[in-house]
């Protein structure tokens, strides 16, 4: 399978913080519109893709919505005051690049500080170059969301860019609706939005579509860096089929499920066991009577920064795992 790169670096390329998605929906919709047969947009912002069935319905959720920064304050020299949209460490945005959906740019500073290691975010300012508090308010106002600014890059082995929490996921169900072509099962691809705020989009999606099986694409971390702490993920080594999270104990006949699929077909996986986060299957799995949930995961170093780093083998063993089971007739 060849690794579409301009497809993910446009994915990870566009602006899209939690609840202002509009511009990743619409380019989502635009790749996939023609490979699906129906497609809607649901009151919350969900972009709900249907490849028509007569099995299980099934409910595959990736997220579109990435962290960001919003503005709380502007004061009368034009610094803005911020505060956090999803997990963002200090630490990792100190000195960063960011930029508005205006195209408005904008560098991350602190106030003076002796011990690095008390740094808060109420620190911090977004500095975009302004003299004054006037000038600032005709370019962005109280509300507004940044997001970090980085460039993609490759190379033979990985991607390293912003926002593959969870463009990645994106990417993976998007070339899954295009291979899939004589689907057993009802499916119902499901971007959804809000997921880093609280999983938001795919409790509503959920109840909307009411499905027999869910299944979410997300990154999860790695353990294979240096004195990283135990965890037995790491890049090139296969996709990732969870097994638990903060959110999810999975369904363990749906896991074994994957895991024969993974066998079958010759496809590298690893067992993943998060001590930490969630996924959109933390809300699938609680909606209604009770939803049998699972986890394609991508494994991923340094989330939720500005250059997060996975393998294209890992990325595209993702890709066959979904594609393979959502082909199947799943029996739990």
């Amino acid at each position: 399978m060849k690794f579409n790169s301009q497809l993910l670096k446009e994915l990870v390329s566009i602006y899209g913080p939690s609840g202002n998605e509009k511009f990743i929906r619409d380019y989502i919709e635009t790749e996939i519109k023609n490979y699906v047969d129906e497609i809607i947009t649901d009151d919350l912002g969900n972009l709900i893709a249907r490849k028509k069935g007569n099995g299980n319905k099934i409910m595959i959720a990736a997220h579109m919505d990435q962290i960001g920064l919003m503005v709380t304050d502007i004061d009368d020299d034009g610094f803005l005051r911020f505060t956090n949209i999803g997990g963002i460490s200090p630490y990792i945005t100190l000195s960063q690049q960011v930029v508005f959906e205006n195209g408005t740019i904008g560098v991350i500073s602190a106030e003076p500080i002796e011990d690095i290691s008390k740094l808060k975010l109420s620190n911090m300012y977004i500095d975009i170059g302004t003299n004054n508090k006037e000038e600032t308010e005709k370019i962005v106002d109280i509300g507004d969301i940044c997001v970090y600014k980085s460039d993609y890059n490759e190379n033979d082995n990985v991607v390293f860019t912003k926002s593959l929490d969870d463009r990645v996921g994106c990417f993976v169900a998007i070339e899954s609706i295009k291979q899939i072509e004589n689907n057993v099962n009802d499916l119902y691809f499901v971007f959804t939005v809000q997921e880093e705020v609280g999983l938001r989009g795919a409790k509503t999606a959920a109840y909307r579509i009411d499905p027999d099986i869910g299944i979410a694409i997300d990154v999860t971390g790695s353990g294979d860096t240096p004195k990283a702490k135990t965890f037995a993920i790491g890049l090139n080594k296969g996709t990732a089929i969870k097994v638990k999270d903060n959110s999810i104990l999975t369904h363990p006949k749906l896991r074994q499920f994957m895991i024969g699929v993974a066998k079958e077909n010759n496809i590298s996986y690893q067992l993943e066991v998060l001590e930490y986060g969630g996924t959109d299957s933390g809300a699938i799995h609680l909606t209604k009577e009770g939803v049998p949930s699972g986890v394609i995961s991508i494994p991923t170093r340094y989330v939720h920064s500005t250059i997060e780093m996975a393998s294209k083998n890992d990325i595209i063993n993702s890709i066959k795992l979904l594609s393979k089971m959502l082909e199947d007739n799943i029996k739990l």
